[in-house]
């Protein structure tokens, strides 16, 4: 019953004068900063800044206390690249004023959101009427001869979700992109607010649809840590299995469809059909296609248990759908050198998951901050050339390293419920769950009341970290090869923006 991976956890508190020391000098010793969330105590705005790092997993929290009249902290962002944009999605949504930020027009409001409305103030009420959009996005202009630009969107064809692309191109070349994004804000980390721990995990999987399993168990692994539930090795490995059927179905689509973005359909179908045998398999796992229902809080459910012989079977699948692409000498020579993102600029930008790797960068949260005891990926994978076929690469072995894993897991957990009772305590409680998602690492924190109630959830999708490395990653690439190299990035417009 005991959880031998319990991380430590430092809580500091600080005056706005210590923070960008301090700050500093966690960055320093390489600590990442994972979270930034604004609170609105009684007496005081308090701003939580996460920093993590790990093996041993390690997290540590700067707790900041403002004057809610005229909240206000020295901007991070010539620190870290992060930190400047949770401060304008924190102004954006909280009136907290980064003070000399770089870059201080909005990011989630659109020039349509009323001003002085900030939606997750305990004061803010309803809505006021939504207006005009006050003049023209401050796009920045590229000039010279033969520069023109391509507007993309936000209304895409097909069934992506929105998103504004403005090109600045030279022939066929990209100068400059830039990506404007919160097109679909929700107010979920709102919607959380006094409803119990058992009513948000269905919020929690829909923070992106197609990463139920790591938002669920991120959002439970926090609770269990505020509630101090310790959770059975069966239900954490039960877990872990289900964590992995998510990223082996979803880096199974992606594998499919960078093959049908360079003109090879045959590949996407077999993909596609890979794809419908894992979804089928999910459903009779959990009940669902996406494996919703599988981790509650306190544990986990399973209908049942993947066969590991059939998992055999789709990771020799999946082996055949790599080789028979990289053995297409269309299919490589598209991916090689595509769209290339460097290892400094994924570290300066501070990504994760499959992009980071690709470039180069060592991180997973099933190395830095466990959660099952002696459940790890067999391997690391990563890859250096920062390119399209860095990202494939990185993608295929990480499925066939999912294949394994969670063929080692089925063999070992049990059909069932597998659910522990949530202790009470009597004292407001806070915990934190970092979980590698098939993106990255997903970072969920939040605080209870004294009666269980949820006051505050700040949910971190990888993709609010990587989308900034799109742009990089395109200079100098073509235009006809966007469709490729966003493919190979594949990130969550939802996750984005909660």
């Amino acid at each position: 019953m005991n959880r031998t991976t319990t991380p430590v956890t430092e809580g500091v508190d600080l005056s706005v004068r210590e923070l960008p020391d301090r700050v500093a000098d966690l960055l320093a010793r390489g600590h990442r900063l994972a979270l930034v969330s604004a609170h609105h105590d009684e007496d005081a705005v308090r701003v939580v800044y996460l920093f993590v790092t790990g093996p041993p997993d390690t997290r540590t929290e700067l707790h900041v206390r403002l004057d809610p009249a005229r909240p206000a902290v020295p901007t991070l962002a010539q620190l870290s690249f992060p930190a400047g944009r949770f401060e304008r999605e924190m102004r954006d949504l909280h009136g907290v004023v980064p003070l000399g930020h770089p870059l201080p027009h909005r990011l989630v409001r659109h020039f349509h959101w009323p001003r002085g409305w900030y939606p997750m103030r305990p004061d803010a009420g309803a809505a006021p009427p939504f207006g005009e959009q006050e003049g023209p996005y401050p796009f920045l202009a590229v000039e010279g001869d033969g520069v023109y630009e391509i507007p993309v969107g936000p209304v895409h064809a097909g069934l992506i979700e929105p998103g504004h692309f403005r090109f600045s191109v030279v022939g066929e070349t990209i100068i400059r992109l830039k990506a404007r994004l919160w097109f679909v804000h929700k107010g979920i980390e709102k919607l959380f607010e006094g409803r119990t721990a058992e009513a948000g995990l269905p919020l929690a999987e829909r923070v992106s649809g197609d990463t139920a399993v790591g938002h669920a168990l991120a959002y439970c692994l926090a609770v269990e840590e505020a509630t101090g539930a310790e959770v059975p090795a069966g239900a954490q490995h039960a877990r872990a299995l289900l964590l992995e059927l998510e990223r082996l179905h979803n880096h199974v689509t992606d594998l499919g469809a960078l093959c049908n973005d360079v003109g090879h359909s045959v590949l996407n179908s077999h993909a596609l059909r890979v794809r419908e045998r894992l979804l089928r398999l999910n459903e009779a796992t959990t009940g669902h296609r996406l494996l919703r229902g599988g981790v509650v809080p306190g544990g986990a459910r399973l209908r049942t248990v993947p066969d590991p012989a059939e998992l055999a079977r789709v990771g020799a699948d999946v082996r055949e759908i790599a080789d028979l692409a990289l053995g297409h000498a269309t299919v490589r020579d598209r991916f090689t050198g595509t769209a290339r993102l460097s290892a400094q600029d994924a570290r300066d930008l501070g990504c994760l998951g499959y992009v980071a790797r690709a470039s180069g960068l060592g991180t997973d949260a099933r190395v830095a901050h466990p959660f099952a005891p002696g459940v790890r990926p067999p391997e690391l994978v990563v890859r250096t050339t920062g390119d399209v076929l860095a990202r494939f690469l990185v993608r295929a072995e990480e499925a066939r390293a999912s294949v394994a894993l969670a063929g080692a897991l089925a063999a070992e957990v049990r059909a069932g419920d597998t659910v522990v009772e949530l202790p009470g305590r009597p004292d407001r409680a806070s915990g934190t769950g970092i979980v590698e998602g098939w993106r990255g690492a997903i970072t969920t924190r939040l605080e209870l009341a004294p009666d269980g109630r949820l006051t505050r959830v700040k949910v971190v999708d990888p993709s609010f970290f990587n989308w900034p490395a799109l742009p990089v990653a395109l200079a100098e690439t073509i235009v006809p090869d966007f469709p490729l190299a966003n493919k190979s990035f594949n990130l969550s417009y939802a996750g984005n923006d909660l």
